[in-house]
């Protein structure tokens, strides 16, 4: 498979208000691409959109809650609409939730679950037959360190991400021989706001949230500026993984070395 070139490639993002979306954003609209920005927030999509570079791309901005079937279902439409056709899918949108598995409510659960990973099947189910029609297009769904590794008090959250991957992986095997490329990015700590968004098990003390927001803070140190630039440098060599972040990369060496007993070496740093 040929190395991706962005220029006048329609790339589709959701979670594009801030974060990882928001740096993609940027990067793509200086390498050439036009975009489709979706966010479930309408001042963070002009806020990202201030960002851009003054050129000729073409921008559009949508409304969309990936949790939403009916509004999923009817983005295509409105991206073919604004642009044409659609080259680059970025499934990015997510959510966090703090708590151990028994602290949590089921509510909560499937809140995050219908995000981060019904969310990733919605969009792709909505965009796959458009991209098989673009030469060159690539599919990126968003995981995480947490879908390599699963640390206590991320159940939910790891659970998700595991699922992202495992899907994506499989999709891969399914279209093999199509000349869509497909990836999964295993992000390491990026200095996002999620987990400062993150949703906390009701039952949890104060002290107790402070503290693992302190921890979060500690933990998550890579600019998103930074970790974009190395998701686009894996997508235009087409890798099927692509891991960012040194702590990302030593988690997976840990997962295949001890698949395990790798949380008594690592439990100590999520403390």
């Amino acid at each position: 498979m040929r190395a991706l070139d962005f220029t006048d490639k329609v790339a589709v993002i959701t979670g594009a208000g801030s974060g990882i979306g928001q740096a993609l954003a940027v990067q793509l609209a200086a390498a050439g691409a036009h975009l489709a920005l979706a966010d479930i927030r309408s001042e963070a999509l002009a806020a990202t959109v201030a960002l851009l570079p003054a050129h000729g791309r073409r921008v559009s901005q949508h409304l969309v809650d990936v949790a939403s079937t009916s509004e999923v279902a009817a983005f295509p439409a409105a991206v073919l609409d604004a642009h044409g056709g659609v080259d680059l899918l970025f499934n990015n949108a997510g959510v966090a939730l703090g708590g151990d598995f028994t602290e949590v409510s089921a509510e909560d659960f499937d809140w995050l679950f219908d995000i981060n990973f019904h969310g990733v099947v919605r969009m792709t189910r909505a965009f796959l037959p458009h991209l098989l029609q673009r030469p060159g297009a690539h599919l990126t769904n968003i995981a995480s360190l947490f879908s390599l590794v699963a640390p206590a008090g991320q159940s939910a959250y790891s659970a998700s991400k595991f699922a992202v991957r495992g899907f994506t992986d499989a999709l891969r095997h399914e279209l093999e021989g199509r000349e869509l490329g497909i990836s999964v990015v295993c992000p390491g700590g990026i200095a996002t706001a999620i987990a400062r968004n993150a949703r906390m098990a009701a039952s949890l003390p104060s002290e107790v949230l402070e503290r693992q927001q302190a921890r979060a803070a500690k933990l998550l140190r890579m600019p998103p500026e930074r970790a974009a630039a190395d998701i686009l440098a894996g997508i235009r060599r087409r890798k099927p993984r692509i891991l960012v972040g040194h702590d990302a990369r030593i988690g997976a060496f840990l997962e295949r070395l001890m698949p395990i007993r790798y949380w008594s070496l690592v439990r100590g740093f999520t403390k």
